[in-house]
């Protein structure tokens, strides 16, 4: 029995259905070069999520204030995970039901709400105060605290989605 309710099943199939899907599933060299793309955005998205996130616990780039880092950070994040998003619907869509149930590809979901709902408290609560800690070594307990945890989160993400293909 499916672990995708039915009415949504029903959505997936559709979904698998467009001519976009079943070209990236039946063309030979679509689903790799967009993978390719896809695991490039996320390298980049990750990689500067790490940077500042390693920041924030104090492990580098210490010389450098938070909100400098996050500057000149954040529109490489928000460019590669715009890319990883478009590039991540396009992979689903072509076998739409699978990933739905495929439980790597469920915890790579829910690792991305949790490294989203991280961020978004972050951003409402402890980094509307950075004007105090700015430069400050250690950084406060907060800023540590979200730090570590997206840090498990996106390692989390990249390991989900690494045995996505495995559990197919």
């Amino acid at each position: 029995m499916s672990a995708v309710p039915q009415i949504l099943n029903g959505l997936l199939a559709r979904v698998e259905e467009t001519a976009v899907s079943t070209a990236i599933r039946e063309t030979t060299w679509l689903f790799p070069v967009i993978e390719t793309v896809h695991v490039l955005a996320l390298t980049l998205v990750v990689g500067t999520i790490a940077t500042f996130d390693l920041r924030l616990v104090g492990w580098a780039s210490r010389k450098l204030p938070v909100t400098r880092l996050a500057r000149e950070l954040l529109p490489w994040t928000w460019g590669g995970f715009v890319a990883a998003v478009v590039s991540g619907a396009l992979l689903f869509g072509s076998k739409a039901i699978h990933y739905a149930e495929n439980p790597a590809f469920q915890l790579k979901v829910v690792l991305l709400i949790l490294s989203g709902v991280n961020m978004l408290i972050f951003q409402t609560i402890t980094f509307r105060r950075v004007a105090e800690w700015d430069t400050a070594l250690p950084p406060p307990v907060r800023a540590r605290t979200a730090g570590a945890f997206s840090l498990v989160f996106w390692i989390g993400v990249v390991a989900a989605g690494r045995w996505i293909g495995f559990l197919l």
